[in-house]
């Protein structure tokens, strides 16, 4: 496991399983929404933010989180791991909102500076809608990756801690 996508709804926990799993595994963690954004929630642009993947991709080794569909056939050609949280949606929803008051005013540790925390009608029924008109897609997808790749479906908190239990026991055989 030396390349390794983490994908899922908002709300899932991709950046916090990002971060733990970082620690345990020793490899740089790259949350996308911090290359995304720009200052006050500015996007990049979509040829900017191809060449930014692009490059990011090149890296010897990472654990990348986030989900950027316009990207995401390129991260996973280059991939060896591909872990996708495959969430509950009311769990995810929740999340988003707690999040909401946690960093109301501030930016999350993840994300871009100047970008502080916010929660708007459309992001709640992007997260409300994903099992529905995401999931499908990144199932037919993770479907098609190579016998060389490894997919890993996680579905709720305790299956998380599990896997970070048993890859923090048999980190020595891994890398």
């Amino acid at each position: 496991m030396k390349k390794i996508l983490i994908i899922g709804s908002g709300g899932a926990g991709k950046s916090t399983l990002a971060r733990e799993l970082g620690t345990i595994l020793g490899l740089e963690v790259i949350h996308l929404d911090t290359w995304y954004w720009n200052p006050g929630w500015i996007e990049t642009p979509k040829a900017k933010w191809q060449s930014i993947i692009q490059d990011l991709t090149l890296r010897e080794s990472w654990i990348m989180d986030g989900n950027y569909s316009n990207t995401l056939d390129i991260r996973l050609s280059v991939a060896d791991t591909v872990i996708f949280l495959d969430f509950p949606r009311i769990l995810c929803l929740s999340r988003v909102i707690k999040r909401r008051f946690m960093y109301a005013g501030k930016s999350r540790p993840d994300m871009a500076s100047d970008c502080p925390e916010r929660l708007n009608w459309e992001f709640l029924k992007y997260v409300w809608s994903y099992p529905i008109n995401r999931r499908p897609g990144i199932i037919k997808k993770l479907s098609q990756v190579t016998p060389n790749q490894q997919v890993i479906i996680l579905r709720n908190p305790t299956e998380v801690k599990d896997f970070l239990q048993n890859i923090s026991h048999h980190s020595d055989l891994i890398n």
